[in-house]
């Protein structure tokens, strides 16, 4: 690739010039294609807002992704005016080859993006891009679903719009209301390490990045903003949808097959409070409590079973013995394995050994309520004796997790390599080798951007170049 700046070349990032008032504060980029009659008004527009609220330097940034019309003659009349504005041209076409290309090559510590119609209200620039410049988040969408936002649109794109992130929520998880909405902004130094990860390059690239982003813990502030549709957008509803689903299917395959090493992203630029060492607190607790009562409810359920089977050939005594050894030895190898985490056969038998002391415990306490029940009267119903097992297998569950997490199961890892360590770049290599290796993340500091460079308080005038 070539470095000079004529057109169909980017720059690398050494050599992206940062205009006037010095290396700016917020790169916006608008990607285009074959908009030579709406770019000039969006540009100027853009321009006038930023330079009347924006208190930091700027720069806007045009990225043709080549139009065949005069949409590039355009743009280098609009950066030959205006000292802000730059202009690049890619002989390839996608917004989000686009929005990478020129994401990866810009110095300015804020990389933002919007669409050529600004369908969105501007007013909504400052707080989107604010608490990224704090460094309080990390990524900042503009969303049209919320609430509090004013949406002016047909009810064929609402409903596009809202089915395709039900689509979302239900396939891959996301908890972000609007991935679609063409206002969205990044810092640099998250975009550094998220956008290797990031395959599409066309209209599914913002989704994209947004799942892998919340995947890997990081943090992305969502705005409500006032959006007006375009009634002349020349984006093709049908295919960007078919692309969209299949992108869909794409990125869940390579989350649940595990390819993408996300544990590199995970919460590497600041302090948060899931990685904070906190004395007298049981280490996974809640997860275990959550994995102990889903197996204990599964194995109660296959106990009764079986104690309704062993009861049609003997004594509730025998039945209940019986059924409560089977299941107790299923119960300590699901707990084992799903519940504490423990793989392999090292210590199985050991394990199975507790466990039938626990067994034995249960044993009593179930045995003894049968035989306080015989006592009290002398032929139970059937569902009279459900019941008071039950209630002794309630009883009995609670001690059996203590003694699970405390004497047959204990927490081990203070002895072993700790767990915050970052794993070898071998044991997370991606199955698919279309995705990019992510360098290892630098640690965040939180003070980077201050002091901001301030915008000159008078438009600088560009001087003869020649």
């Amino acid at each position: 690739m070539r470095t000079d700046s004529s057109p169909g070349t980017l720059p690398a990032r050494e050599h992206l010039p940062a205009g006037d008032a010095g290396t700016p504060v917020l790169d916006v980029v608008i990607p285009v294609y074959n908009e030579e009659k709406d770019l000039q008004p969006c540009v100027l527009r853009l321009h006038d807002h930023l330079r009347r609220t924006f208190p930091y330097a700027f720069r806007i940034t045009i990225a043709d992704n080549a139009s065949t019309d005069t949409t590039p003659q355009v743009s280098r009349r609009l950066e030959a005016e205006i000292p802000q504005v730059r202009a690049f041209r890619l002989e390839q076409k996608g917004r989000g080859r686009a929005l990478r290309t020129v994401w990866s090559a810009s110095d300015a510590p804020i990389l933002a993006y919007m669409d050529v119609d600004l369908s969105t209200d501007l007013n909504a620039l400052l707080p989107l891009v604010a608490p990224l410049i704090s460094g309080h988040s990390d990524l900042a969408i503009g969303s049209r679903l919320a609430r509090s936002s004013r949406v002016v649109r047909g009810p064929k794109r609402e409903f596009i719009s809202r089915a395709y992130n039900l689509i979302l929520r239900g396939s891959l998880q996301a908890r972000f209301s609007d991935a679609q909405c063409g206002f969205k902004a990044i810092r640099r130094d998250v975009a550094q390490l998220l956008l290797p990860l990031v395959e599409d390059t066309g209209w599914f690239f913002d989704t994209e990045m947004l799942v892998l982003a919340e995947r890997a813990g990081l943090r992305i502030h969502e705005v409500p903003v006032d959006w007006v549709d375009d009634p002349d957008s020349t984006v093709h509803i049908v295919k960007t949808a078919t692309d969209d689903l299949k992108g869909v299917w794409r990125v869940g395959k390579a989350l649940a097959g595990g390819s993408l090493p996300l544990d590199r992203l995970a919460r590497p630029f600041g302090d948060d409070p899931r990685d904070r060492e906190i004395k007298d607190v049981p280490k996974g607790l809640a997860r275990q409590l959550v994995g102990f009562c889903v197996v204990g409810g599964l194995s109660t359920l296959f106990y009764l079973l079986l104690y309704s089977v062993f009861r049609q050939f003997g004594g509730s005594q025998l039945a209940n013995a019986l059924a409560l050894l089977v299941s107790a030895v299923a119960n300590t190898a699901a707990n084992r394995r799903l519940t504490f985490g423990v793989r392999g056969r090292g210590g199985a038998v050991r394990h199975q050994a507790q466990g039938l002391v626990v067994f034995g415990i249960g044993l009593a306490l179930t045995s003894g309520s049968l035989a306080a029940l015989n006592a009290a009267t002398s032929d139970p119903a059937h569902s009279t004796e459900l019941a008071v097992l039950i209630a002794a297998n309630l009883a009995a569950t609670v001690l059996r997790f203590l003694l699970f997490r405390a004497w047959v199961f204990p927490d081990r890892r203070e002895d072993d390599t700790p767990s915050t360590a970052v794993a070898s770049p071998a044991s997370h290599t991606p199955a698919s080798q279309t995705y990019a290796t992510v360098p290892p993340a630098q640690p965040y500091r939180h003070h980077a951007y201050a002091p901001l460079p301030q915008r000159p308080t008078t438009t600088p005038t560009r001087g003869n170049d020649s």
